[in-house]
Formats: structure tokens, C-alpha cells, sequence
């Protein structure tokens, strides 16, 4: 035998273990994805469906582990805001969120803590429970926004548990689906049909249903969604400004006199305008990553800071190392703090030289309206960011310039009151 073929034979040897090896491979390659497989419709209890998906209900429950937040910002523990932000007191006097402004301890107490919020009373209305249930999909069924004018506590008796799989999956084909009649009103203002979003907009929406602004119709309760001009903060603020569906506040502040708005959770328009937002991100990849247990690929349900999963939730895109990527998270958010509790507090000292305007005879009516219109936006652009989830992570730039204009416009408000009263600001 020649040395070329002893070679030929050696190179056909290699070829048939390599390919051998990718034979085999591709014949045992384990499961990539979780088959989907039917849940009866109207079934709302997260452990039934753990029974047929035990890696995403095991990661769903952890979400009742409470934890503070790894930056300091947010957590899971059920602490007041105004332990860090006292100028709350001041800033929602004369209304419920200066009693109780506590951090969310996650989905699977939506319903636990609404039933325990000082915020709620005998006169709340259902309007209060349209994120904490899929049991809304059923109330809605069943009369239409007639359920959000229905008294609270009629609903939380209905309400056997709080944020589960049924919020955002259909139980027979498992695609995800967005029940908040809310949500899916304002995206038809938009001219959005949902029928027609892709699987990548849902990973977005179905959290997008929830964590986002709106108000309460007078009269109705009906929930909605102030998009109609934009997502930036100035754009909801012109949206309010001509008093959509008669709406013209949340409540007057008893110090300032000034017609009050409450942001709420504007998570989702923040996000939207930001730098992952902008990108494509969906919120569900790195608040909900992929995980991998016994060969088999999952989405994790534990919804929490992607800090926590740094490795699975950012570095499939980063490759700047865990250490680098925390330490950028924490200095965004050290300086978002300390921008809000400053403008905070200078919102705070308008309510009070403007209830001082207030207070002296003869002051000049015009000038005391206009300090009181520029208190409410300084408010609204400083509360658009404190009652946002992320402490300036979503949206950096936005946020420090939201800020910025809310300091400015704090001391505007000062500087107003100061004249209305006949004090030299010089």
C-alpha cells in the first residue's frame, strides 16, 4: 500500500468519526423549547399551569421571595418611598399616596397589597383592580367598563389570585395576548391593531398593558391611557392639559391651591423612547431571559431587576463583563436619586411660598394662577420619573432632561409666588 493511500485512508477514518459525531448530535439533540400544550379556558390559577410548565411556574413563584434591590433603587420589600423621599409628604398632601406610597412587592401580591393599601377604602372602585387579576378578563365579559364604577371589594372577593399565566397567554395555543381593555383602547387611538403585532412587540405589550400611565374617566372609572399626543412626558402633559373626558385632576393640593396630577408607573413610554426600546428590545428580554435546565430552553417568570440575572438578561448583547455592566446600572441610578430628590424638594418649597402668596392680602390673582400652573407641571415632570420603576435606567437622557426642566420650573414657581405676593426676588 502507498504512502497516498495510507492517507486517503487515514483522512476517511477522520471523516467518518466527525461526521459520525454530528450524526449522533442531531439524533440526540435535546429539547430546545417548552412544547405547548392546553390549559381550559378560564382558568386563572398559576399552579395549574405549573403542572404542565413546571421550569416557568418554579421561576414564577420566586417572585414571592422578597429582596431589596442590588442598586439600592426599588426592591421587592414592602418600605414606604418616603423613607428615602420625604418630600413626599408634602408634594401628594391632601391625598392618599402621602398616607401609604410603598415599594410593589411583585405579581404574586398585586391583589394581597391592594387589599392591605391604605390607599384603598369602602369607596374605592373597580377601576383599582383592572392590573392586579386576570379575573378582569372575566368582569369585562360580563359588563363591559361597567365593572370599574362596580365598589372594590365587590371585585377582590371574585378575585381567588392575582397576576398570573392568564394575563398574558391564551390558555390553548400558549401565544401571548393582552387583556386590559385599557391598553388595547389607547393602541386603536394609536392605530395599532394588536391582531397584528409580531411575537417580539407582544414581549413588550403584554407588559405594556400594566405598567403604564393613566387616569380615571369622572363619572365612569373607565381606564385610560393619555397617548394620544406621545409618549414624552411634555406630551401627556399637553394631552391633560385640555381635559381629556372632562378629567382636569387628580386632586387639589390643600396648600398650593394648584389643580394636581398623579403619574403612575409610566414604565412602558419611558422604556418606549429609550435607547433599548428604540433598539427593538422587548421588555421580556431582560426582565423575562431565557434559561436553560436539563438540556431544555425556558423563559424564566421570576419578573424582577435584570441585575439579578445579569448574565442571562444582559450579556447575550454586552460583552463588557457583569462587574462593568452592575457599576453602570448604579451610577445611572445614584445620579437619576439624587437629581429627583432634589427636584423634589424644590417642588416642595413652591407649594409652600405659593400657599404663603396665597395668603396675602391684595395678592396679584394673575401671577398666583400662573405659579400654580407652573407648580403642577414642575410636579407632574418630577413624578413622571419617581413613579417610574427603573430610577433612570430605561431612558437616561429623558429622565435627567425631565428632571432638569422640573427643577427649573420649581423655581419658576417660586419665583412667581414671590411676585404675586409683592416680594422683591432679586
Amino acid at each position: 500500500m502507498s504512502n497516498m493511500q495510507k492517507t486517503l485512508i487515514a483522512l476517511l477514518g477522520v471523516a467518518v468519526i466527525f461526521f459520525g459525531f454530528v450524526a449522533v448530535r442531531i439524533g440526540v439533540k435535546p429539547a430546545a423549547t417548552v412544547k405547548a400544550s392546553p390549559i381550559p379556558a378560564g382558568e386563572y390559577d398559576a399552579a395549574v399551569w405549573g403542572e404542565v410548565y413546571p421550569l416557568q411556574y418554579a421561576s414564577y413563584r420566586k417572585m414571592a421571595e422578597v429582596s431589596p434591590s442590588p442598586t439600592g433603587y426599588g426592591g421587592s420589600v414592602n418600605v414606604q418611598k418616603s423613607d428615602m423621599q420625604p418630600e413626599i409628604f408634602t408634594n401628594f398632601k391632601g391625598m392618599p399616596f402621602s398616607k401609604d406610597y410603598t415599594e410593589d412587592r411583585g405579581h404574586v401580591y398585586a391583589v394581597e397589597d391592594l387589599l392591605h393599601s391604605k390607599r384603598i377604602g369602602p369607596a374605592s372602585k373597580g377601576a383599582c383592580i383592572t392590573c392586579k387579576t386576570p379575573y378582569v378578563e372575566q368582569f369585562y365579559k360580563e359588563s363591559g367598563w361597567g365593572y370599574a364604577n362596580k365598589p372594590l371589594g365587590e371585585l377582590l372577593e371574585r378575585s381567588k389570585h392575582p397576576v398570573t399565566c392568564a394575563q398574558c397567554h391564551d390558555s390553548e395555543t400558549m401565544n401571548l395576548r393582552v387583556i386590559n381593555p385599557a391598553f388595547i383602547e389607547a393602541q386603536e387611538r394609536r392605530g395599532i391593531d394588536l391582531s397584528k403585532a409580531t411575537r417580539e412587540e407582544m414581549r413588550t405589550y403584554v407588559c405594556a398593558q400594566c405598567h403604564s400611565e393613566y387616569y380615571f374617566e369622572p363619572g365612569t372609572m373607565r381606564v385610560v391611557f393619555p397617548w394620544d399626543k406621545g409618549f414624552k412626558p411634555e406630551e401627556m402633559y399637553a394631552y391633560y392639559a385640555e381635559k381629556p373626558n372632562n378629567f382636569l385632576q387628580d386632586w387639589e393640593h390643600p396648600d398650593s391651591k394648584a389643580p394636581m396630577l398623579k403619574a403612575q408607573h409610566p414604565d412602558y413610554e419611558t422604556f418606549a423612547n429609550g435607547t433599548h426600546g428604540k433598539a427593538g428590545v422587548s421588555c421580556a428580554d431582560c426582565h423575562m431571559p431565557y434559561m436553560r435546565k436539563d438540556g431544555q430552553k425556558y423563559t424564566s417568570h421570576f419578573i424582577t431587576s435584570p441585575l439579578k440575572t445579569l448574565d442571562a438578561s444582559c450579556s447575550p448583547c454586552h460583552s463588557q463583563g457583569t462587574e462593568w455592566l452592575s457599576e453602570r446600572v448604579k451610577t445611572i441610578q445614584d445620579q437619576t436619586f439624587l437629581l429627583q430628590h432634589t427636584a423634589g424638594l424644590n417642588v416642595a418649597k413652591a407649594h409652600e411660598a405659593i400657599r404663603k402668596a396665597g395668603d396675602t392680602p391684595n395678592v396679584n390673582q394673575a401671577e398666583l394662577a400662573k405659579a400654580r400652573e407652573l407648580v403642577r407641571k414642575a410636579q407632574w415632570m418630577w413624578d413622571i420619573v419617581s413613579a417610574e420603576n427603573s430610577m433612570g435606567f430605561h431612558n437616561t437622557d429623558q429622565t435627567m432632561t425631565t428632571l432638569g426642566q422640573a427643577n427649573e420650573l420649581a423655581h419658576q414657581a417660586i419665583e412667581s409666588a414671590n411676585l404675586a405676593a409683592g416680594i422683591n426676588v432679586l
